[in-house]
């Protein structure tokens, strides 16, 4: 069963992002409709973070283990953002103007390389999250995947947007965005193969990596980009995001 769920979860996540990429043309057209969408799944992102990861790890782990783990999953993001290429395309909006993706051609390899680093930790996560550690796990499991998918549409929708901007073909673009989005399946099966049984304490590790950065996701999102142009938008979004991952983890608390 917990292998059956870390398999459609992943597959979720998968077909959603695809699904946006293939959508990008119809939707999300203005950046401020993108801005809302982006704002809604970083509020998720940061939500798991600090509000289901974080206790959970912080049962195994010690306060400045977790600190360490999520500060190298939040670094590994900003070092990548800085000298490869941004590592969501959703999250940088505002980087993105005319200019930039008429340029598309000239650092696509960069990009790739990027997203496909974002995507394997986000399917690192969902393996990490649905290991067969019991009910409460499972719990965990299920509101990171709800972020993740969350998430996964504004991601496909700017890269799909970004790809269609610089002259890629609609075919070739879906192409490229699903090629992308496959890494979320590898970073899924890794941590399936990887993880399967290890260690509450080693669990509780890579999840408060991917915490860290789904922390610098949300982050770079709002304050650092669409906070700038649509303020009211971008905080209602947020903050809806952010309250849906805090209720559905209370939801499961009391239930328990």
């Amino acid at each position: 069963m917990v292998a059956q769920s870390i398999v459609f979860q992943i597959f979720l996540a998968f077909g959603i992002a695809v699904a946006g990429g293939a959508l990008s043309g119809l939707l999300a057209r203005t950046h401020k409709q993108l801005c809302g969408f982006i704002s809604l799944g970083a509020g998720t992102l940061l939500g798991v973070a600090l509000c289901g990861i974080a206790p959970d790890c912080l049962e195994s782990l010690k306060m400045w283990q977790f600190l360490l783990a999520g500060a190298s999953g939040y670094f590994l993001f900003a070092l990548i953002s800085r000298y490869v290429y941004h590592v969501c395309p959703a999250c940088a909006a505002s980087h993105f103007d005319e200019a930039t993706t008429h340029r598309l051609a000239e650092f696509a390899t960069a990009m790739m390389l990027a997203l496909a680093i974002h995507c394997t930790v986000d399917g690192l996560a969902l393996a990490a999250g649905n290991d067969d550690a019991g009910e409460a796990q499972n719990k965990l499991g299920f509101s990171i995947a709800f972020a993740i998918c969350v998430h996964k549409f504004p991601e496909g929708l700017a890269l799909g947007a970004l790809l269609l901007g610089g002259g890629v073909a609609r075919a070739k673009m879906l192409w490229l965005v699903a090629a992308v989005e496959c890494t979320t399946i590898l970073g899924g099966l890794i941590g399936w193969f990887f993880l399967h049984g290890v260690s509450a304490f080693w669990l509780a590790l890579a999840l408060a990596n991917a915490a860290g950065g789904f922390f610098f996701l949300a982050l770079h999102a709002v304050l650092g980009e669409i906070l700038k142009h649509h303020k009211g938008l971008v905080l209602a979004n947020f903050a809806a995001g952010f309250a849906a991952i805090a209720g559905l983890i209370l939801y499961f608390h009391l239930k328990a």
